[in-house]
């Protein structure tokens, strides 16, 4: 097991450093940061010089990829044009996207699951229908739709919860805006539950099971699902990363300022220190995320870990 996790960490070491500079190059290459800075305003000349030294922006790219990269392993994201370390902005986007996601994975994992569960095992029934129904309505409508629809019913209308999120952005006011946020996702993850179930329910493993005269509970939990979770695993894993990156929408309407919320003002701001900043962090959560999941396949099918 040690050396799966080792050869693990060290595919990580390439992608990271690949992924870093695509996106590093992307938001430098495509646009010039300083004439960003003053807008319609025409520079100084010397001013702008300034600056470009100040920013390291006077070496070629591969340099600034380089300096870049030290003054990460020294903790060190730069500074934003607004003078604000970006290290002071991650301290407090990082915790409220955090919450929300954990908001949105438990919602998506738990619930798509079960509804999964339930729609496999009475495959082509009605109440499979129902869920597929259901689940390609949810799929359909887009985030910026249902969020302000279930904004307006249970906060403007019915007063169940509050329109939008306080500063603090506790875990209860996170609840409406997490399932916003994980209701495509939910699902897909109901969808490929589904699917699972139904394709190993005709498993010998499972016919065994139920010959042998263990309990249905047992069946499924301990056999059936066991072998059914590993697509499922898999896509809430990299689910991670895409719903901190892609709260942007939910943040916005819901008046969060986190991750996403920092991404947008950087973006329309062309703040390249904080856009760049954010996303590596992104990155590396992608991985972890990724590692994580990877473990879990070994936890899930002992066989994997001996591959």
């Amino acid at each position: 097991m040690g050396r799966y996790v080792i050869r693990r960490l060290l595919q990580m070491i390439p992608v990271f450093v690949g992924s870093t500079f695509l996106i590093f190059v992307m938001v430098y290459a495509l646009g010039d940061p300083v004439a960003a800075l003053f807008g319609d305003r025409a520079p100084d000349p010397a001013t702008a010089a300034q600056i470009r030294r100040d920013l390291y922006l006077d070496h070629p790219l591969w340099q600034q990829y380089t300096h870049y990269m030290a003054q990460i392993f020294q903790g060190n994201f730069g500074t934003a044009f607004t003078g604000q370390p970006v290290l002071q902005l991650m301290g407090s986007a990082w915790p409220l996207t955090i919450r929300l996601t954990i908001v949105a994975v438990i919602v998506e994992g738990v619930i798509g699951i079960i509804l999964g569960i339930i729609s496999g095992m009475r495959r082509g029934r009605s109440v499979d229908t129902g869920v597929l129904v259901l689940t390609l309505i949810v799929v359909s409508i887009p985030t910026f739709v249902s969020g302000y629809v279930l904004q307006f019913l249970f906060g403007v209308k019915w007063g169940v919860v509050n329109p939008s999120v306080s500063a603090a952005a506790p875990f209860n006011e996170l609840i409406l805006p997490g399932v916003v946020l994980a209701l495509v996702s939910l699902a897909y993850v109901t969808r490929l539950t589904r699917t699972s179930i139904a394709e190993n329910t005709r498993a010998d493993y499972v016919r065994t099971a139920v010959a042998k005269g263990l309990p249905r509970r047992r069946v499924i939990l301990r056999h059936l699902l066991r072998n059914s979770l590993i697509p499922v695993v898999t896509f809430i894993g990299t689910d991670v990363g895409a719903l901190m990156g892609g709260a942007i929408v939910t943040e916005r309407i819901f008046n969060i300022h986190g991750v996403g919320y920092q991404l947008y003002q950087g973006i329309l701001r062309q703040n390249s220190p904080t856009v760049v900043g954010f996303v590596t962090i992104l990155v590396i959560v992608f991985l972890v995320a990724n590692l994580l999941v990877d473990l879990l396949y070994a936890v899930l099918d002992p066989r994997i870990r001996y591959a």
